[in-house]
């Protein structure tokens, strides 16, 4: 059996630590790394120390940042009463591809799982009623995943933000563009069907 260097085992280790990273392509990353020339291996090295060391959430939407607040809250050409809630920062950047969306944001890093013990309280939910009572936000646009734990927070935001006088809406969901019905599952086909629209 091959020994690698203890250097090399603690590279591995440490990008295997990352998510969707097996000890395979570990192991392919850390030979990457090890044929770069010591210049591109050190600028990999001081990206990932700079983005630690500058990077810090919005004390706003909890967005990621390196100014607070944020570019996307105090960017003037959005439109303050509408707020979009997502789970984590990547959802926000898939909003924001899209292009649909010019209101602001709230991040909640996470969903409500009780049986993880996570509550209202381990996610930016305070302060996303906090930013509500404010009085500026007239629409809460939910778009929480639509997995178990993504409907549960929705529901859970839209009953405590329903009786602050504020529209909620949540994201529509069904069958992707491109896509045949043959091939769809039978949640997401019901599902388009319960929230069909006139045409």
């Amino acid at each position: 059996m091959v020994k690698f260097t203890p250097s090399f085992t603690r590279l591995v280790t440490e990008f295997a630590k990352l998510p969707g990273v097996g000890r395979k392509t570990a192991t392919r990353l850390a030979l990457f790394v090890l044929r770069q020339s010591d210049q591109e291996a050190l600028a990999l090295a001081e990206a990932i120390r700079e983005l630690k060391e500058r990077t810090r959430f919005c004390s706003r939407c909890f967005h990621f940042t390196e100014t607070d607040p944020c570019p996307l809250c105090t960017d003037p050409g959005r439109q303050d009463h509408q707020l979009c809630v997502v789970e984590e920062c990547q959802d926000l950047f898939a909003i924001e591809r899209s292009g649909s969306f010019r209101g602001r944001y709230h991040v909640l890093h996470g969903a409500l799982s009780p049986l993880d013990g996570i509550g209202p309280d381990e996610l930016k939910i305070p302060e996303l009623l906090a930013r509500l009572q404010e009085g500026t936000v007239r629409e809460v646009l939910l778009a929480t995943n639509f997995d178990v734990e993504g409907e549960a927070t929705a529901l859970y935001l839209a009953q405590v933000i329903r009786p602050m006088g504020i529209r909620v809406t949540r994201l529509a969901h069904g069958i992707p563009m491109g896509s045949d019905l043959e091939y769809v599952d039978e949640a997401t086909v019901n599902r388009a069907v319960e929230g069909r629209q006139d045409l």
